[in-house]
């Protein structure tokens, strides 16, 4: 299946670092995606066994998806620099 892809890809013309490029772009977003799931799933299962330290876990679980954004963003920005470069 790959191959079929590179394949089709050489022959329109695209190089190769511009596919590895979205395809890096996707894993980014999937992989992004997949941590703050964990992320909000570990936090309300913390949350549902101490319910009183419900504020610093939310707390805590913010800021973790932020900085999970974060770099997922920079990935993205760094696939499409290639793509457009």
């Amino acid at each position: 299946m790959l191959s079929a892809i590179l394949l089709q890809a050489a022959a329109a013309g695209l190089s190769l670092s511009k596919l590895g490029a979205t395809l890096g772009a996707g894993l980014a977003v999937i992989g992004a995606g997949l941590g703050i799931g964990k992320i909000g799933g570990s936090a309300m299962e913390a949350i549902g066994r101490q319910p009183s330290a419900s504020g610093d876990i939310r707390t805590s679980m913010i800021i973790m998806a932020a900085l999970v954004e974060g770099t997922a963003l920079f990935a993205i920005v760094v696939c499409f620099l290639v793509v457009f470069q």
